[in-house]
């Protein structure tokens, strides 16, 4: 088909607005038309002892790739299987106590109604997701979700468009209403998120991070300024930790107390650890978030701290650098 000689901005707007319209006139009425059959889904998928399979052809194929990862990304185990693909062997994916969720908008795939026989042996529940309500695949399943929409936004009426929307929606309405019935939490998104910046504030914690062993700088109260500033240099931290003999924690000692002390023009030759420190260093525990120890750091305007365990002897050191690096801050 050969473009038209001439580009009709103000239609091409025209059918954006009036495809905007229908859609979310689709969206409106599909809140209406759901009925107990939405519910009987969540709860067939909610008890399922095996996994949520989708399937669906063509565009609702697209769309069923999209639910499948929705639902596992939320705490339903899921995965999408082709129908054509099925009827040459990736049936065998599909196990009895499984919930099979099947997309289709005229509820006629050919695809899908030849395994149909195959599924109800395999003793799976199965959930349609049609248009239609009299369609074969309905009459099949053990539960029907309506996608039905009253037209398409394509100009023809034939494009799916409403109706891949409707079933899109219908997707994400069913991993909400799961993961709320889960009690899905941050921390549970966060775990199968683990690369993303969610996973990464509330996965690490400090000791992933923190230097620790011959990379923390520290000294003894009674070292010597020039041992202290020694440590604290070669470490390249920007501070020394002042630990007792018992290892806990005693002061820290920073470039900012140096420049402060040069100021000053003390005599360092004479000055040791204890002289120097800065008492009640800003501590942290090993087994905290990262993100906890960032902002211990932005509350009181420093750029770094101790870590210690539980029995608050010290393990470790933090800076704002290593959480820049593991992109926490």
């Amino acid at each position: 088909m050969n473009p038209p000689s001439t580009f009709d901005a103000t239609r091409a707007l025209a059918l954006a607005r009036r495809t905007f319209e229908i859609e979310a006139r689709a969206l409106l009425a599909l809140a209406a038309r759901q009925d107990p059959g939405f519910a009987g889904a969540v709860q067939a998928m909610l008890v399922c002892r095996g996994r949520v399979v989708v399937m669906g052809m063509g565009k609702s194929g697209h769309v069923g790739r999209k639910i499948a990862a929705t639902l596992a990304s939320t705490g339903t185990p899921s995965f999408f299987v082709h129908p054509a693909e099925a009827s040459h062997g990736d049936l065998g994916m599909v196990m009895a106590g499984d919930v099979v969720l099947a997309i289709s908008n005229s509820g006629e795939s050919d695809e899908l109604a030849a395994i149909l026989p195959a599924m109800r042996r395999l003793g799976v529940t199965l959930v349609a997701m049609t248009g239609q309500a009299d369609s074969t695949l309905a009459q099949h399943a053990d539960v029907v979700i309506s996608s039905a929409v009253e037209e398409e936004a394509c100009p023809l009426n034939l494009a799916p468009t409403a109706s891949t929307t409707a079933q899109m929606a219908l997707g994400d309405a069913l991993a909400v209403a799961l993961l709320d019935a889960r009690g899905f939490r941050e921390e549970d998104f966060a775990r199968s998120h683990p690369g993303g910046s969610l996973g990464r504030k509330l996965l690490m914690h400090v000791r992933d991070l923190m230097r620790s062993g011959d990379a923390v700088p520290r000294v003894p109260p009674t070292a010597h300024f020039n041992d202290l500033l020694r440590e604290m240099t070669g470490k390249g931290l920007g501070f020394a930790a002042v630990a007792g003999d018992d290892g806990r924690p005693l002061g820290i000692f920073t470039d900012g107390d140096l420049r402060r002390l040069i100021e000053r023009g003390a005599d360092l030759r004479t000055l040791h650890a204890a002289d120097v420190m800065h008492t009640g260093p800003r501590l942290v525990r090993a087994d905290a978030l990262a993100v906890d120890a960032a902002q211990v750091m932005e509350q009181h305007r420093i750029t770094s701290v101790l870590v210690v365990d539980a029995q608050g002897l010290l393990v470790g050191a933090l800076n704002s650098n290593d959480l820049m690096r593991a992109k926490v801050i």
